[in-house]
């Protein structure tokens, strides 16, 4: 499981979430798990029931000022029921800058759970926390493959060292469809099972070709040509042509792989001379849009097979009679 913790959260400068450390200094190593927020009104009224604990506890000024209406004693007993109600508690964010009441800190140092401040309103701070969390803690891989953007479509190219993926790649870009990343893919799953991938920083926009050498895709074919990240919706799988194996002709069986857990489309696509992997590529992408739109070609010239079969098994049955 990705974890975060308190303090990486507080050294984030790219979010600009404004965060400040107000106390519970000693809790910086908690660990933040879900990318979840909640607000923990309901449970400073006392109904901790179903209290989703493990989640950042943002507070507003309706918390705030719902806790100027208790006597400092009842503040103390309300917040150290929430703020010890489990241990996975990772810290609380107060929104709008709000200075705090005095007994908000002294139980948060006391339980040595983090008390942060950010200048942020609550309904902005939740909105950019939360997409941050998802980035962060968003379940990730590596795989050894080429991701293309052909034809606005996100196409992992896989298969053994030296089949050619790279190559095939040179070949999409000369046709216009633009690299995300080549031999290592990093990839993502965000929210709803969506995968993104994207090349490692280091060697972002390079390829490696076997006898040229490393070169530098968005200088040679030109900003249009590379993409910093794409969904991956089709994976291609190059092998090696074997005679002894039935390779689908027909399209009918729907083939898929695995990647962190979601089911992706995924085409055995055999390599051998001659063939120009390509404009295979390139249309194997544009019948999977087709079939993204309802429309699969090989079902339905599978019907129209059947239906025309049966139409001349009821004609030759009606001549014989």
């Amino acid at each position: 499981m990705t974890t975060l913790l308190v303090a990486d959260l507080l050294r984030e400068k790219e979010a600009d979430l404004q965060l400040v450390l107000l106390g519970g200094s000693k809790g910086l190593r908690r660990e933040i798990t879900v990318s979840e927020i909640n607000r923990p009104g309901l449970a400073l009224s006392g109904y901790t029931d179903y209290f989703p604990a493990e989640r950042v506890q943002i507070m507003g000024l309706g918390e705030h000022t719902y806790l100027s209406t208790f006597t400092p004693a009842q503040r103390k007993e309300a917040l150290g029921k929430v703020l010890s109600y489990n241990k996975k508690l990772p810290c609380v964010v107060l929104t709008r800058g709000i200075k705090p009441h005095r007994e908000v800190i002294r139980v948060a140092e006391s339980l040595k759970v983090p008390l942060i401040r950010s200048g942020l309103v609550t309904a902005h701070l939740i909105g950019e926390l939360t997409v941050y969390l998802e980035e962060k803690l968003a379940p990730t891989t590596t795989i050894h493959g080429v991701l293309m953007n052909v034809y606005g479509l996100g196409v992992l190219l896989v298969g053994d060292s030296g089949i050619g993926k790279s190559e095939c790649a040179l070949e999409l870009l000369k046709r216009g469809h633009m690299l995300v990343a080549d031999d290592v893919v990093e990839v993502k799953q965000r929210l709803g099972g969506v995968l993104y991938g994207t090349g490692a920083e280091l060697i972002r926009h390079h390829m490696e070709l076997r006898g040229v050498g490393i070169i530098d895709v968005q200088k040679i074919f030109g900003v249009g040509s590379v993409l910093d990240r794409t969904r991956i919706e089709l994976v291609i799988r190059l092998e090696e042509w074997k005679q002894t194996v039935e390779y689908d002709r027909v399209g009918l069986s729907e083939q898929t792989t695995s990647i962190l857990g979601v089911r992706v489309p995924e085409i055995v696509m055999p390599v051998r001379p001659g063939r120009n992997l390509a404009v295979l590529v390139e249309v194997a992408t544009l019948n999977e849009r087709l079939k993204f739109r309802g429309e699969f070609t090989a079902k339905e010239f599978n019907k129209k097979l059947i239906s025309l079969m049966a139409r001349r098994a009821a004609e030759n049955k009606t001549k014989k009679k």
